[in-house]
């Protein structure tokens, strides 16, 4: 694993614990000698994480759209920023720079780039690690509705098994280098629906 891709909030949030939990997992990052690959944000909880891994001594590749460039919220002081068109080359080229990736605390942009993993993952088109780093239960609701998904046949419970969700950084970095994708089919009525044809 050479990089690590970290979704996030473009705000901090309202508590002090999400832009804590944003630094030491920046500081990490920077520890474990890996890249961040992060959306090129200068504000929020991706500013926070993007600033620890700099001054930890890390590297840090921003992709951003061009957009956000124009609303100045590019962060000039990484390693590398790239500017691509929309949002849809933004996750295509963050996928293609990452070995993983983690979630902290966001919202609808942030849940809806790590959705996209776990689909591409899901699917078969990427077979990366996905975890969700919670900071005082804040994810706790949305597993909750993940595992409502197993219990109503929606989603394979491999595949729910997959999916690494909580608030020890150490154990999720264990988790991330052991990763082995599940195998689960995402037809969880396979035989049924050959049937109906």
């Amino acid at each position: 694993m050479r990089s690590i891709c970290v979704y996030c909030g473009s705000n901090t949030g309202n508590r002090p614990a999400y832009t804590e939990r944003a630094m030491a997992l920046g500081d990490r990052i920077a520890r474990e000698g890996l890249q961040l690959v992060y959306g090129g944000g200068n504000v929020g909880l991706m500013g926070v994480v993007a600033d620890a891994v700099l001054q930890a001594g890390g590297d840090v590749v921003g992709v951003i759209p061009e957009q956000l460039v124009n609303w100045e919220v590019a962060h000039k002081g990484v390693t590398r920023l790239e500017v691509v068109a929309n949002m849809h080359e933004r996750k295509k080229r963050m996928f293609d720079l990452s070995d993983a990736f983690v979630a902290l605390p966001g919202g609808f942009g942030t849940l809806d780039e790590m959705f996209e993993m776990l689909t591409w993952r899901q699917l078969g088109i990427g077979d990366k690690p996905c975890a969700f780093l919670d900071v005082d239960g804040f994810y706790g609701p949305l597993l909750a509705m993940i595992d409502r998904m197993v219990e109503e046949r929606f989603l394979h419970p491999d595949q729910r098994a997959d999916l690494w969700h909580g608030d020890d950084i150490d154990a999720m970095f264990r988790w991330i280098r052991e990763y082995e994708p599940a195998s689960a089919t995402k037809w969880l009525d396979e035989k049924r629906r050959r049937e109906l044809r």
